[in-house]
C-alpha cells in the first residue's frame, strides 16, 4: 500500500506525542502551581492533547492506516 504524505504527518504526530509524554526536563523541578506539582500539570494537558489527536486520527486515517475493509 502507498502511504500518503497525510500518512506521514500521522506518524510526526505520534512520534511527537510519545516524546513529550513524560516531561523529562522538568524533573528536579520543585515548582508547584494549583497545590500540584508542574510536571503534573504538564501530564494533563498533554493527555488532553494526546486524546484530541486520537480523536482526529478515528475521524480520517484509522480505516487507511490500520487497513481495515470498509463496511458497505
Amino acid at each position: 500500500m502507498a502511504r500518503s504524505k497525510t500518512d506521514y504527518l500521522w506518524y510526526g504526530v505520534f512520534a511527537l506525542l510519545v516524546v513529550f509524554a513524560i516531561p523529562w526536563f522538568m524533573w528536579r523541578d520543585a515548582t508547584t502551581w494549583a497545590g500540584l506539582p508542574v510536571w503534573l500539570w504538564w501530564h494533563i494537558g498533554w493527555m488532553l492533547v494526546a486524546s484530541a489527536a486520537f480523536y482526529a486520527f478515528t475521524l480520517g486515517a484509522w480505516d487507511r492506516l490500520m487497513e481495515t475493509a470498509e463496511v458497505p
